[in-house]
């Protein structure tokens, strides 16, 4: 079997779930309490028919919640497509464009920055939003397929998954040459054996922390 970015977030989960996975300014979220809702958007991603290999946008500030939903990414076999909140709504419209994304999550914070990309992005199927707070957007336009409110009553346990560590994990955005988005894609296999060097090389246990500064789509 492939071993994939979320399964040790999984394995941790079974054996110690009240352990701390997550620390924010925003708050925390234990490896018992981010399975849950990771699984949970993977089975709402699933029933809206996101398959294999699809994108997923996020467009949010960087929170425990914003984690949650890259893990349900993953476990709905897809793979994650992180934009920045504060990024001018032109480039992140071509980014849209050039991935073709089957949905996008954003929040109330966005919202404005969701209009205006949508508004700017010449698409030929619009993406399903994803509203992971749990009132309506406040602008008209925007008509999410589930809010936050639809997740609580989904499954806490994963979905059965398709992927394997050669399927896309995430698709990451430089500038490119010309100054034009321009996407990497990243597999699960290239992360994963990333992140065996550095807790190798560094001698990282389950007792240390890590601190993590940059932004979600750098």
């Amino acid at each position: 079997m492939s071993r994939l970015l979320q399964t040790a977030i999984s394995e941790r989960a079974l054996t110690r779930p009240e352990a701390r996975a997550i620390v924010s300014q925003d708050g925390e979220l234990t490896y018992g309490e981010l399975e849950a809702s990771s699984n949970r958007l993977a089975h709402m991603l699933r029933e809206l028919g996101c398959r294999r290999g699809d994108r997923v946008a996020l467009l949010m500030p960087k929170t425990p919640a914003a984690i949650a939903c890259l893990v349900g990414t993953l476990k709905a076999d897809a793979a994650y497509v992180p934009l920045d909140p504060a990024g001018p709504p032109a480039r992140l419209a071509r980014m849209l464009e050039v991935c073709g994304c089957h949905s996008i999550l954003a929040t109330r914070q966005t919202a404005a920055q969701l209009r205006a990309t949508l508004t700017c992005a010449t698409l030929e199927r619009p993406p399903l939003l994803g509203w992971l707070d749990a009132g309506a957007p406040p602008q008209a336009e925007l008509t999410p397929a589930f809010t936050a409110a639809d997740l609580a009553a989904l499954p806490v346990s994963a979905p059965p998954g398709m992927n394997n560590d050669t399927d896309l994990a995430q698709i990451l955005f430089t500038s490119g040459s010309t100054g034009q988005p321009k996407g990497v894609m990243i597999t699960h296999s290239s992360v994963l054996r990333f992140l065996e060097w550095a807790t190798s090389y560094f001698g990282l246990s389950p007792a240390d922390r890590a601190s993590q500064h940059p932004p979600l789509h750098f």
